[in-house]
């Protein structure tokens, strides 16, 4: 079965990754590289960790106007990134450009396509944060609205809390990859993800893909932190 574990490398250096990514390797799936690690590392960070064989989800969360999304996608899709992210709030035309991009820039240089995954609402957002923003929809409505209008613009994943699997599945293709976030074992500390499940209860409920950042990351052992997460999907 293919290993659904991406484990979060967020971490500040460029060196604190690959010693991170080294100890990982056997045990996950593949490497999640954010907003911390790229600004402070840039596009050899990426380089690196393929180098090793290893996929990577490059998780900068586009959100600009199409034409600028579509070229940082066909930048991303040029490091051979397996996975992205944009913002579905940025309108069907932006996902329609970004999905685009990723397939004619891959199929120029003979690539497989990155998986343009739709951001809907953040894990750390709730009915509260919608609010204040000046959004009426409840947390779970904007989801799945931002969801169909993701898939109708031709994406064929998305990022979506744990709690909202299950309304996802529900109502979009079975194709729809999921990637979640949001993923906590309960021996952690509370901090500000507000919408979470254990790794077993979200593959229960229909994840595809597994995002795992504190729980390894800030365990005293990440290689036998991973293991275990991996050892519970069994």
């Amino acid at each position: 079965m293919r290993n659904p574990i991406i484990a979060a490398l967020d971490v500040p250096t460029a060196e604190a990754a690959l010693k991170l990514a080294q100890q990982l390797a056997p045990a996950v799936g593949a490497f999640k590289i954010g907003k911390e690690l790229f600004v402070a590392a840039g596009p050899d960070i990426v380089k690196k960790i393929r180098a090793t064989g290893a996929a990577v989800f490059l998780d900068l969360k586009f959100h600009d106007i199409p034409n600028t999304v579509a070229k940082a996608v066909a930048a991303a899709t040029r490091l051979d990134v397996q996975m992205l992210t944009i913002h579905t709030s940025g309108g069907g035309e932006m996902m329609r450009a970004a999905e685009k991009a990723a397939q004619d820039t891959a199929k120029s240089l003979g690539l497989t396509a990155p998986l343009v995954l739709g951001v809907t609402v953040l894990t750390s957002s709730n009915n509260e944060t919608l609010a204040e923003i000046g959004c009426a929809a409840d947390t779970e409505k904007q989801v799945l609205r931002l969801a169909q209008l993701a898939v109708q613009s031709g994406l064929r994943g998305l990022v979506c809390s744990p709690l909202e699997i299950v309304a996802l599945r529900k109502i979009l293709p079975p194709h729809i990859q999921l990637v979640t976030p949001g993923i906590r074992t309960g021996a952690e500390k509370a901090d500000d993800q507000k919408r979470t499940l254990t790794p077993r209860e979200a593959m229960q409920a229909g994840a595809s893909w597994l995002v795992v950042g504190r729980p390894i990351y800030a365990s005293e052992n990440p290689r036998l932190a991973a293991e275990k997460i991996l050892e519970s999907l069994n």
